[in-house]
């Protein structure tokens, strides 16, 4: 079963390479499908429109244990 998540946050530049303060990027999810992950992403993207150093996208993950 792929599972979807939605990674990313406030980098320090907009190279978007490191995360601001050097955390690690959030990761929401999982999320059953891509339509849900999407979704989720539309929602942090439109909360951080005005921040250009704020960044998701979306990653799928296989569960190798669902066969």
């Amino acid at each position: 079963m792929t599972q979807y998540w939605v990674v990313g946050g406030e980098y320090e530049t907009t190279e978007f390479k490191t995360i601001a303060g050097g955390g690690r990027p959030q990761r929401v999810g999982p999320f059953a499908s891509y339509e849900d992950a999407l979704a989720k992403w539309a929602e942090l993207a439109w909360q951080s429109v005005d921040n250009c150093n704020i960044r998701f996208h979306i990653e799928s993950e296989s569960d190798s244990r669902a066969a």
